[in-house]
């Protein structure tokens, strides 16, 4: 009785392509902070990317239909003043976009049908709620406009109701 010591794989006969060089994205400054979070985000319209600025965050929102060679002097989203940690598209609306940054701040912003022409730096909403860095951003996946905010150690979670409703939010608190 002769047992093969090594195991077949199922993926022997898989193969895969190469995406051609004008599918793709190319000439991004891809931010260099450590943190431990996705740099881009993407929805059906648009791909944003968190990247390399100097004078504090910004990020980039590129249309899908856009592919290959992204000019540097592309209009990127700022109005951060520290590095952008982390970005999440609304999943009920396709042109709003919540950012967190180390300037213990998160931000809401909208995001023209056609994409930027010129760079944006007033979000529609700005949540000042935490006290240390905010590196985690995250919309629920089917409750309307619950955006929750979370950063490190001893910052705890803060859940805002009706976030793209100013006069109407509020916002609870939880520690770790």
């Amino acid at each position: 009785m002769s047992r093969s010591i090594v195991r077949q794989s199922k993926f022997r006969h898989v193969f895969g392509q190469a995406v051609k060089a004008e599918q793709g994205y190319d000439d991004i400054r891809v931010s260099k902070v450590t943190w431990d979070s996705s740099f881009c985000a993407v929805n059906p319209k648009f791909l944003a990317v968190i990247v390399e600025s100097s004078g504090g965050g910004a990020f980039l929102v590129l249309p899908l239909s856009k592919t290959g060679r992204v000019d540097k002097n592309y209009p990127l989203v700022i109005g951060h003043s520290g590095p952008v940690l982390d970005i999440d598209w609304c999943p009920h609306d396709d042109n709003i976009l919540a950012s967190c940054s180390e300037d213990c701040t998160a931000m809401v912003w909208q995001i023209p049908d056609h994409s930027l022409t010129r760079p944006l730096s007033d979000p529609i909403v700005v949540l000042e709620g935490h006290s240390k860095r905010v590196g985690i951003v995250t919309w629920h996946p089917t409750a309307r406009n619950i955006l929750l905010t979370a950063g490190g150690k001893y910052n705890g979670v803060n859940v805002t109701r009706n976030v793209l409703e100013p006069e109407k939010a509020l916002t609870k608190i939880f520690l770790s």
